[in-house]
């Protein structure tokens, strides 16, 4: 560990522990106390890290509601409000989705499958387009208003730097826009194969 202050090495535990029980510790070279959170974007939450993640991870995985999410908590002992949980929501949820993204990094095959599909969210329509590789596992997503040129040759875009390559072939269906963007975004020497999905 290093200090989040001056980056130096030269650091000392201390045997107190902060309100929520994470050790801290004292940098020798700059003088100043710190603890595993400081600096992070969790430092100063009144909750655990841990209380943070599953709250998001229940809200995002399950698609529950802010009210279920209080009763669920409510029955482990803690009391939040909805707007503690919305908040947490806008701050941390963007911070998973960069975990995931660079989990993904140089771990796709090089045969991908793409498709779109309009889906509601909240009180607007917005293409869900979608890849996934020739084991099944997601390569990338991408929401956009509308459907043409720019949007899928953007997700493509998106989708090489998430995963770090180029694939060597992309299935899609029949969608006009998926030609072009693929050559423009990935190269004329992606083969693409453009099959009716039933």
């Amino acid at each position: 560990m290093q200090c989040p202050h001056c980056y130096s090495h030269a650091i000392s535990n201390r045997s107190r522990l902060t309100k929520h029980g994470y050790p801290t510790f004292f940098c020798n070279f700059c003088r100043r106390t710190f603890n595993e959170r400081t600096n992070s974007p969790f430092n100063r939450t009144q909750a655990k890290n841990q209380t943070i993640l599953e709250v998001v991870l229940y809200r995002l995985r399950f698609k529950l509601s802010f009210q279920d999410l209080t009763e669920i908590f409510l029955l482990k002992g803690f009391r939040f409000s909805k707007e503690t949980f919305r908040h947490w929501q806008e701050k941390y949820a963007p911070l998973i989705t960069s975990e995931l993204k660079q989990s993904r990094k140089g771990k796709a095959t090089l045969r991908w499958k793409a498709d779109e599909t309009l889906i509601k969210v909240g009180s607007k329509y917005y293409y869900l387009y979608r890849a996934i590789d020739s084991n099944g596992k997601l390569v990338e997503v991408k929401l956009s208003e509308v459907r043409n040129i720019e949007a899928t040759t953007s997700f493509f875009e998106q989708t090489v730097a998430t995963v770090g390559f180029k694939p060597t072939q992309v299935t899609s269906d029949k969608e006009v826009t998926y030609p072009k963007a693929i050559e423009k975004a990935l190269g004329s020497g992606v083969e693409h194969r453009a099959i009716r999905y039933t």
